[in-house]
Formats: structure tokens, C-alpha cells, sequence
């Protein structure tokens, strides 16, 4: 994730000489200043007039920390690791990484009493979780665009890009080592920076079930749909994300549940082998997760519906009433706050060019704002009692180059869309946010057609090329959404 580098020049020379810096023992000049760019066993080096140089007299790093020589900063205000690698420890600090120094304080100062922040009372979420707090910023993806960033050469495009790590996204847990890695890690760091009556909010996906994405190959997942995994998932991820969940119980977290689940089991459970053996294991596993993690107070669950070209036809949304009320209830009583839309897809908020006619296949909801109006009657018919929504905006601001509006995999014409916000649209209160839940840039399958997880929807002529495997960083695309942001960045 973060580019490391080594002096192999520096590695290779083993004088020992007493010398007033100890650079000079191993063949290099002191610095006459204290710009330290790189930190290696021996101490730590400056570069003046194009040469390595030592700065100080020792081994020691008490000038500064190791993150320095690779281009961050030491942590000042905080001692709580939220990544760690080959380099050492990583915090972050005003939505950057920073470098934690081990033994005490990153600076040298004094000890920060961040390490010590513990969770308070019980905080409790009423009404729309995602209003009047402040929205926690990923440090994963604002090192991605560090990452992307360091690839540009254009202003423009690097000035947009720069813009892209002031906004919130989803924390994707796809994987039980990612779920162990990131949860209590990110959670930790939205405690630290909560102060006075501001809570911070976390956003999480759910997204590991057995049988995982049963109508795809690019997104399949690490457990299988049979009896053992299914227990796996209980008890090695679900039990996990509850225990951590109920530590730290004083801010406000958002799950947004299995994406492409229950929409499957409306859909292709006839027409997919796959889905139809996984269905047993998506129902009871969604009962099992909303017992457990619906009963949070501080906790709002939000399952995944598709988007508008996949349940928006009127005998899908039907089907999907009866499908989710299902699922809800067999969980009760945990709770669910609403639903979530367009995960990962690229339908636009609205488009008044499209109506219920050939081109749509006769879809009467062409568009995200007409499909979650129309979901809203169809659930709320159905006796779900909590119908609330959130649209994923982060990849639909322009209008994409695909030839059929069910196309998802990595399309060319991908805009960003509107930024993450509460209560985005007058006049409909049952929509929570817009909210960034596929992170720009990540891709969302290989376009190699020799790869295992190869899918062919990723090899279709709108889908960009050459693309990664799925989660992998996709720069082309990742450029392309930011020339395209509507509105603009």
C-alpha cells in the first residue's frame, strides 16, 4: 500500500569508524540541516546537493520516525495503530497516515492520550443515522489516492483527486483477515475523533456470506455454501463484528448488508444452480445476523436491493416485498432501518430521457429516485415497518457508455456522483443519504479471460480495459470518474 524504498548503496558498505555523524563511517557526509528523508538501521539520512547524508550523531530516531523517509509525517495526537505493515505502525491524523514510533510518543513529545480512549455510554440512534454527525474518512482509500495521485502529471486532475479524501466511504469487510484487520481499527480511530456531542460516523459492509455473489464469478468469496462454512461465517465473522460492535458502543455505525443477497433470491434462484444451493444459507444467515446485530442500539442495518435494472420491473418489486419482509422477520427482533441501492452500480439518480417503453425493456423504474419511490410503496404494502433508504452515488454522476442498463462491470463513462450527504432530496423523507459505498477506483473484475475469477460481463465491449481483479486499484477508471464527477470536483 505505501511505497517503501532502500539505500542499497548504504547496505552494502560496512566501514566502522568512529565519525561526528555516523554517516561518515559508511562513506557519506554529514547534513548541515535536519531534512530526513529516509530512516534505516544505521540512523537517519538527508539528501543535500543530490548526495545521501547523515543528520545527528546516532542511531537513534528521537529527531523524528520512520514514516518520514517514506513520505508521512510522525503522529503528534495520537498513539492508536490503525494499520500495521513491514514499515511499522500507522495512525492517522487529519485523514492522513502518519507514523507511530514504538516505545511512547511518535514525535518525541509526550505520550499522546489517544492509546487510552475508551468507549463511553451507550450511545443510541433515533431516527436518520446518518444526520447531524460527522461522517469518518477511510484512511485505506485516502491512501489510494495518495497512491493514484503519485501517477498524475496533470493539475487539474491531481486538484480533483485531492478533493476525493475529504469525503467519506464505505469500510469494505469482503473477508474474514479483512474484517479481524479493519473493524475494531477503524472503529477505534472514529472513537478518538469524537469530541464533545459530535458523534462520528463508521460505515461497514457486511459482505462475506457463503455462496457469496451465487450469480457472478468476478466477486465470489472466500467461503462456500455448505454446512461448515456457514458455521464459519457465525462464529468466525458475524460473532466477531458483534463482540466489536458492542465495545465500542458509544458512537454511531452503519452496516449496509450482503450487497447483491436477497436480490439473487428473487431473481435467479430458477435460473442459477448456484443461487438456488445458496439459498438456504443467504436466509439463515440473514436471520442470524439481524438477531444479532439488529438489537444495537447504536448499530442501523440497511439491506442491499440491487438497483433500478435488476428488482425495478413490477413483478420483481413484488417479489422482493414478500423475499425481504421474510428475511426481516425471521430475524426479529433485531431490526433493520432500511435499504440500500445502487451498491456498486452506475444507474443514474434520474434520467428523463428513459420511460417504460422498448429501451427500457419496459421497466417502470428507469432510474434510481422512480425505482426507490417505487420500492417504498411496494415495501411499506408489504408490512415492512421500517422502510428507509440510502443510494450509492459514488460511481453514477454521468451516464455510462453501456449498451443495457444491467451492465456493472468497470464501465467506460463512469462519472462521480453526489457527495455524501443526510437527507439529500426535499420531499422525500424515507431517503437517508447519498452515500459513497463502492470506492472510485477499486475495480470490479478482471478482464483477463484466462483468470479463474474471470467474468464475462468485465469482457463486454462498455466494460474498460485492461481491467484488475475485483478490489484491486484501477487507475484509468478511477481517472475517468473524476473527469466525469457530476457535479464537477
Amino acid at each position: 500500500m505505501k511505497a517503501s524504498f532502500a539505500l542499497t548503496a548504504i547496505a552494502a558498505l560496512a566501514a566502522k569508524a568512529s565519525a561526528s555523524c555516523f554517516s561518515e563511517r559508511l562513506g557519506y557526509p554529514c547534513c548541515s540541516g535536519n531534512n530526513v528523508v529516509y530512516t534505516d538501521s544505521d540512523g537517519q539520512w538527508g539528501v543535500e546537493n543530490g548526495n545521501w547524508c547523515g543528520i545527528g550523531g546516532s542511531t537513534s530516531q528521537s529527531a523524528g520516525c520512520w514514516s518520514q523517509a517514506l513520505g508521512y509525517p510522525c503522529c503528534t495526537s495520537t498513539s492508536i495503530p490503525v494499520y500495521t505493515d513491514g514499515d511499522g505502525d500507522w495512525g492517522v491524523e487529519n485523514g492522513n497516515w502518519c507514523g507511530i514510533q514504538k516505545g511512547g510518543s511518535s514525535s518525541g513529545g509526550s505520550s499522546s492520550s489517544g492509546g487510552n480512549v475508551t468507549p463511553g455510554e451507550q450511545y443510541t440512534i433515533t431516527g436518520n443515522p446518518f444526520s447531524g454527525v460527522k461522517f469518518f474518512i477511510n484512511p485505506y482509500y485516502t491512501a489510494e489516492v495518495d497512491g493514484a495521485i503519485a501517477q498524475m502529471s496533470d493539475s487539474s486532475l491531481i486538484a480533483k483527486a485531492k478533493k476525493m479524501k475529504e469525503y467519506s466511504n464505505a469500510i469494505w469487510l469482503d473477508t474474514i483477515k479483512n474484517m479481524n484487520e479493519w473493524l475494531e481499527k477503524n472503529l477505534k480511530t472514529a472513537l478518538a475523533e469524537q469530541s464533545g456531542s459530535t458523534k462520528v460516523l463508521t460505515v461497514f459492509v457486511v459482505y462475506d456470506l457463503p455462496g457469496r455473489d451465487c450469480h457472478a464469478l468476478a466477486s465470489n468469496g472466500e467461503l462456500l455454501a455448505n454446512d461448515s462454512d456457514a458455521a464459519r461465517y457465525k462464529s468466525e465473522y458475524i460473532d466477531v463484528i458483534e463482540e466489536k460492535l458492542k465495545t465500542y458502543k458509544s458512537q454511531p455505525v452503519v452496516l449496509i448488508v450482503e450487497p447483491d443477497s436477497l436480490a439473487n433470491m428473487v431473481t435467479n434462484i430458477e435460473s442459477t444452480p448456484a443461487c438456488a444451493a445458496s439459498e438456504k444459507y443467504y436466509l439463515d444467515a440473514h436471520a442470524y445476523l439481524i438477531k444479532k446485530l439488529g438489537v444495537l442500539p447504536h448499530v442501523a442495518m440497511y439491506l442491499d436491493i440491487g438497483h433500478a435494472f435488476w428488482l425495478g420491473w413490477d413483478d420483481n418489486r413484488e417479489k422482493a416485498g414478500k423475499v425481504y419482509s421474510k428475511a426481516i422477520a425471521s430475524g426479529s427482533p433485531g431490526k433493520v432501518r432500511g435499504f440500500a441501492s445502487n451498491v456498486s452500480n452506475y444507474t443514474p439518480w434520474e434520467d428523463p430521457t428513459l420511460s417504460r417503453g422498448p429501451d427500457t425493456e419496459w421497466n417502470s423504474c428507469p432510474d434510481e429516485k422512480r425505482y426507490i419511490q417505487a420500492m417504498y410503496k411496494d415495501f411499506t404494502s408489504a408490512g415492512i415497518k421500517s422502510v428507509y433508504f440510502i443510494e450509492d452515488t459514488s460511481r453514477n454522476g454521468h451516464k455510462t457508455d453501456r449498451t443495457h442498463p444491467g451492465e456493472w462491470c468497470n464501465q467506460t463513462g463512469v462519472g462521480i456522483g453526489a457527495r455524501p450527504q443526510a437527507n439529500p432530496v426535499s420531499g422525500m423523507d424515507y431517503l437517508d443519504a447519498f452515500y459513497w459505498v463502492k470506492p472510485l477506483g477499486e475495480s470490479d473484475g478482471t478482464s483477463d479471460e484466462s483468470a479463474k475469477r474471470f467474468d464475462g460481463y468485465c469482457g463486454h465491449a462498455t466494460a474498460m480495459k485492461p481491467a484488475p481483479e475485483a478490489g484491486q486499484w484501477f487507475q484509468k477508471h478511477f481517472e475517468q470518474g473524476l473527469e466525469n464527477a457530476n457535479p464537477p470536483l
